[in-house]
């Protein structure tokens, strides 16, 4: 039994379709004052899978989930998996400062409590995210079903980073498509001037994919996208997992003249071209 939340009902169906298992319906609307309602619609198993992305608005999704997890908990199914494509206020998973909140073990102490059996999520921004868990908890990879989108649609590309950190899924889609890749160094010439150059390769006349897992208010990817025309790139298209997409986000990355923005549907956007269904499917398969 698949069981689509608000924010990822789509992903549900087209999950559901990949395992033939059954879409149960979700009734879910808002009083006039802000709460919510919930039905579980539909005949409930003892086993079910709950999919539902936590991004904007957080807090609204996540109380959703709450709702849905502890209405099957208290109808007494026994295993309930939890997916969240994406994983909201999964950025801070320690105490940098004292005094705040580590609202990613917060969400992974509710879940569990709300009844979850195991979690799946997919390319989690902190990696130390899983380890927050006492039930299983899985980070699941979104790279190989971008670099089969990239290969059927790109030459030869050189696969490039927007800064260091993105640096492994760069090198995991290259690895993949057996091309290229690179990512933005920042060198400080000056104390009031930096500059910013792709590491070590030259590209002058080839086409460049900018991957990143998230892209939220799109100025690392403009900033690197401008850039990489600067030094010559024929083509610049631009991927990511999680399209976050604040504001006008997408707008000020094609005004720099990039050609594609495409990502995945963990979250629904105009560019949620490419689908993570299989890999959840496959996912929910491997576990039984």
């Amino acid at each position: 039994m698949i069981i689509g939340g608000s924010a990822s009902q789509k992903l549900g169906a087209l999950v559901a379709k990949e395992l033939n298992e059954i879409l149960c319906p979700l009734e879910s609307r808002k009083f006039p004052d802000g709460e919510r309602y919930i039905r579980i619609r539909g005949n409930i198993d003892t086993k079910a899978v709950i999919i539902q992305s936590t991004g904007y608005p957080q807090d609204q999704n996540l109380m959703e989930l709450f709702f849905i997890l502890k209405t099957l908990k208290n109808l007494e199914v026994e295993d309930i998996r939890v997916v969240i494509p994406y994983f909201g206020y999964g950025r801070q998973e320690k105490r940098f400062k004292s005094g705040e909140a580590i609202s990613a073990q917060v969400i992974a102490e509710l879940l569990e409590e709300a009844g979850a059996s195991e979690l799946y999520s997919i390319n989690l921004h902190e990696d130390g995210l899983c380890d927050l868990f006492n039930i299983p908890a899985h980070n699941l990879s979104a790279m190989p079903l971008i670099a089969e989108y990239l290969g059927e649609r790109y030459n030869d590309p050189i696969i490039v980073a927007p800064d260091k950190g993105a640096l492994g899924f760069a090198h995991e889609i290259a690895g993949i498509l057996n091309c290229e890749y690179d990512y933005m160094e920042k060198t400080r010439i000056s104390p009031e001037v930096v500059e910013t150059k792709p590491n070590k390769l030259d590209v002058k006349d080839r086409e460049v994919v900018i991957i990143d897992d998230i892209i939220s208010t799109g100025g690392t990817i403009v900033n690197a996208s401008q850039i990489l025309r600067k030094h010559g790139a024929s083509k610049i298209a631009v991927s990511c997992v999680h399209p976050v997409l604040v504001e006008d986000a997408l707008l000020k990355i094609f005004a720099t003249g990039v050609d594609e923005v495409v990502s995945t549907d963990t979250l629904q956007s105009d560019v949620s071209t490419i689908s993570v269904a299989p890999l959840i499917a496959r996912a929910i398969n491997n576990v039984g």
